[in-house]
């Protein structure tokens, strides 16, 4: 067989639809019911706490920051829920414990003792947990620390001096460390993951107000015919961008491979299983990475009041997503090819220290299977980067035209919207393993009344 043809990549989207049998046969059990409840009121705490201020803070101060900001500080507003803009207990969220994760998932590859905790089952992974726990609340404490003093200065404590500002560090901190409490919580006596649970509220919640204000600007400034136009427009590529995103979030590719059998006479009797290796390899990480190394520099002038003016200003204007394909200001878009080639280079960096090839392939050797055409051991790995360089090309691709859409809407059409391609996918992976955990207690609930017949 041609070696080329042997290679050709078959990416399929695997997806199962949710089962509404099972899904009604969980509902039935009273303690998903609890448990569903009882997230429930979790995040109904989370929410009032995203309106509670910090004390002794100025709140027309942040009003004029985020409008300074042009729209700079949106992903982070993003995922605090609005709490960040309102300057609330609850500004950092779960920000800091994202940060510290990442951080920790880089450390595991580059320590070989955490390498070895990861290895170490169940008691080698809580151990990990810990850690970033405490990374967590140390980069929240560093972090609030920081926006005191910097933000202080300018005008956001009243009464700036060392008391108000040990306050202000005080609250920001513990109001992080409650979040990850609450979304541990969530995790053991709830339904899904604590903290992606959280984090996607924090998402959802900005949904409608962005949507309202489309329709204000698109649909209900317009007579009737194109209101109507512009609304199936609107629903047309919100639709079509969660559709891609559940694409993008399903689709692997499935290696096969050759389990060594028994022998039976004279001939050796094969198995036959897959290998899957996502599309998008990397998830929402590049993404992140690379907006937050974009923002840093708008970020950190605006916290020194600097770069308001002269070229340090102009090349400012091009870090800011808000100045991307805005037709008067086109020259300012040379940011989004830095941030293109940013997502691109992430991709790559990431999934090269959480994937190694080298390693699958001594498993495969080790479990006696062999991927058909390739002997094992180093050809074996060398067919898998193959593969791997591919396909993370085709998730990077798809993650960066998940984001250029809001990115064009508004650049173009100055649509301030906030369901880009991170919010998406972070929404839809939280929803989709949220519908296969009550699934699962439906087909549990299936399997226990199936032993009552014996």
């Amino acid at each position: 067989m041609d070696k080329k043809k042997r290679q050709k990549l078959k990416i399929k989207k695997h997806y199962t639809k949710p089962d509404g049998k099972k899904i009604r046969t969980a509902f039935r059990q009273k303690e998903l019911r609890k448990r569903i409840w009882f997230t429930l009121s979790i995040l109904l705490i989370t929410f009032i706490g995203t309106w509670i201020p910090i004390p002794g803070i100025d709140k027309t101060y942040m009003a004029q920051f985020f409008k300074d900001a042009n729209g700079t500080l949106d992903m982070l507003n993003r995922f605090t829920g609005g709490s960040f803009e309102r300057m609330s207990i609850l500004a950092l969220s779960i920000t800091p414990y994202i940060t510290a994760s990442i951080i920790m998932q880089l450390l595991t590859i580059a320590i070989p003792k955490l390498e070895e905790l990861q290895k170490d089952g169940e008691d080698g992974r809580k151990k990990i947990a810990t850690y970033t726990r405490v990374a967590a609340v140390g980069l929240a404490l560093l972090e609030s620390l920081a926006m005191s003093v910097g933000f202080g200065q300018q005008g956001l404590l009243k009464h700036y001096g060392t008391a108000s500002v040990i306050l202000a560090t005080l609250t920001m901190t513990a109001g992080s460390a409650l979040l990850i409490w609450l979304g541990e919580r969530i995790t053991d006596k709830g339904i899904g993951n604590g903290i992606s649970m959280i984090l996607a509220f924090n998402i959802a919640s900005r949904i409608p107000g962005d949507i309202k204000a489309l329709f204000e600007q698109f649909v209900f400034s317009k007579k009737l015919a194109p209101g109507i136009l512009s609304a199936a427009i609107i629903f047309a590529i919100i639709g079509a961008m969660i559709w891609f995103t559940a694409m993008l979030n399903n689709a692997e590719h499935r290696i096969p491979i050759q389990h060594s059998g028994k022998t039976t006479g004279r001939a050796l009797s094969l198995k036959q299983s897959n290998l899957p290796i996502k599309v998008n390899t990397a998830g929402v990480v590049p993404v992140i990475f690379a907006s937050s190394l974009m923002q840093t520099p708008v970020v950190i002038a605006q916290f020194l009041n600097k770069g308001q003016t002269g070229v340090a200003a102009k090349i400012l204007a091009g870090f800011s997503q808000s100045n991307w394909l805005v037709p008067t200001r086109i020259f300012d878009s040379w940011g989004l090819i830095l941030y293109i080639l940013l997502t691109y280079a992430f991709a790559y960096f990431y999934t090269a220290i959480t994937f190694n090839p080298m390693e699958v392939a001594d498993n495969l050797r080790k479990s006696g299977a062999s991927i058909p055409g390739f002997r094992p051991g180093k050809p074996t790995a060398e067919y898998l980067q193959n593969i791997l360089n591919t396909l993370i090309f085709y998730g990077a691709t798809g993650l960066i035209i998940l984001q250029l859409v809001p990115i064009l809407c508004s650049g173009v059409l100055g649509a301030n919207v906030s369901f880009g391609g991170t919010s998406l996918i972070i929404l839809v992976s939280v929803v989709m393993e949220t519908i296969q955990q009550i699934e699962s207690w439906g087909a549990k609930t299936a399997y226990k009344g199936f032993l009552k017949n014996f």
